[in-house]
């Protein structure tokens, strides 16, 4: 059951494009794509953050936006007191540039919301690469009448699995009645 939890911890796709604000360098359409029954890449989607204020270390490749963040790409939210994104160039086989987040380290009332679930904790760090998030500091999971409860919650996206750690976790669980539908309290 819990391995559902990771499919819906989405926050992996919200901010990997977010360093291009900073800057960035599209390519054009590869030749690829000419061919006979080639389909074209997907316009990608776009990744609005508001926040109080926001700085560009470009030295040191990070984006920091401060004050009420609010992150949204599609239909995954972020919300956070503080969100540092740390960002690097990396060359394309075509030759052009691409600026990749590489980590995402978002502090203080963190809220992640998707479809399916809600996560909260005092802080979330995301490496894209390896898809791996982990939430601290008194974990909320919410997916509809499941709640999870704990300090840290580790999760891999790429094989779907979910553990909570660093002391007592409590699960609350609405089993589902023979028709399929939640039981009725």
């Amino acid at each position: 059951m819990i391995s559902r939890f990771a499919a819906g911890t989405a926050v992996v796709l919200l901010l990997a494009a977010a360093p291009a604000l900073a800057q960035t360098a599209d390519a054009p359409a590869a030749p690829a794509q000419a061919k006979a029954g080639a389909k074209p890449a997907a316009a990608p989607t776009p990744v609005d953050i508001v926040s109080n204020e926001m700085e560009i270390l470009d030295k040191e490749k990070k984006a920091i936006f401060r004050g009420a963040v609010d992150a949204t790409k599609g239909t995954t939210n972020l919300k956070a007191d503080e969100l540092t994104v740390t960002y690097a160039d990396v060359k394309q086989p075509d030759g052009t540039t691409k600026t990749d987040a590489t980590d995402l380290d978002a502090k203080g009332n963190v809220v992640i919301t998707t479809p399916k679930e809600k996560i909260t904790g005092d802080w979330a760090k995301y490496d894209p690469q390896a898809e791996k998030l982990v939430v601290g500091g008194n974990v909320k999971l919410v997916q509809g009448t499941t709640v999870l409860i704990g300090q840290e919650l580790h999760s891999d996206l790429k094989t779907n699995r979910t553990q909570m750690t660093g002391g007592r976790v409590k699960g609350s669980f609405l089993p589902k009645d023979s028709s399929g539908g939640a039981t009725k309290q």
